[in-house]
C-alpha cells in the first residue's frame, strides 16, 4: 500500500500496490503494522457496507461525537462514488475545509477518514457498494452530523440534485 496525504493533516488516500500474474492480481488492502507506522488508527472494531441503488445518492456528512470518535478506511468495492472527508477539530490549520476523491471499484483507491472528520459520498453510478472499516463501533447516541450543502463549507458534489434521506436533509448547519 501507498499512503499519500491529502490536504487535510492525518488524512490519506491508499493507493494499493498490486501484485499482477495471469490471474489477475492480488493486494493487501490492511495492514495494522503499516497504519501504526504512519501514525494511524490501527485498531479495528466494525465493518459496514453500503449499497446505494441509485446514481446520485448522497449520504453523510456523519461522525461520532467524543468519547466514540471513529475513523475510518472507506473504499468503493463496485460501481463509483464521490468521497468527501471534512476536518472538524477547530485546533486544526484546516479547521472546516474539504477534500474530495473519486473511489471506484476500477481505480482500487481507498480513503482514510481520521477521528474528528465528517464524512459522506455521493453514488456516481447506480449500484454502487462502499465497504467501511471502522476503529469504533456505531452507537447511535453519539452519531452526528453537518447539512451536506451547509454554505460555510461550500462542498463542490458532483450530482446538484442529491438523492438524501430525510435525516440526512434535516442536519443542522454546522455550529461550533
Amino acid at each position: 500500500m501507498r499512503f499519500v496525504s491529502t490536504p487535510l493533516a492525518g488524512a490519506y488516500v491508499i493507493l494499493l500496490e498490486p501484485a499482477f500474474d495471469e490471474r489477475g492480481f492480488f493486494a493487501r488492502t490492511w495492514c495494522r503494522d503499516e497504519f501504526a507506522a504512519h501514525g494511524l488508527n490501527s485498531s479495528l472494531s466494525q465493518c459496514s457496507l453500503s449499497w446505494n441503488k441509485q446514481k446520485g445518492t448522497l449520504r453523510g456528512m456523519h461522525y461520532q461525537d467524543a468519547p466514540h470518535q471513529e475513523a475510518k478506511l472507506v473504499r468503493c468495492s463496485f460501481g463509483s462514488i464521490y468521497d468527501v472527508i471534512l476536518d472538524l477539530r477547530p485546533e486544526s490549520a484546516t479547521f472546516k475545509q474539504w477534500f474530495g476523491v473519486e473511489l471506484s471499484a476500477a481505480n482500487h483507491k481507498m480513503l482514510y477518514v481520521p477521528e474528528r472528520f465528517a464524512h459522506g459520498f455521493q453514488a456516481l453510478e447506480d449500484n454502487s457498494a462502499v465497504f467501511y472499516q471502522i476503529t469504533e463501533a456505531y452507537r447511535p447516541e453519539f452519531a452526528r452530523g453537518v447539512r451536506w450543502n451547509d454554505p460555510q463549507f461550500q462542498i463542490r458534489w458532483p450530482i446538484s440534485q442529491p438523492i438524501l434521506s430525510p435525516r440526512d436533509a434535516a442536519f443542522p448547519d454546522y455550529a461550533l
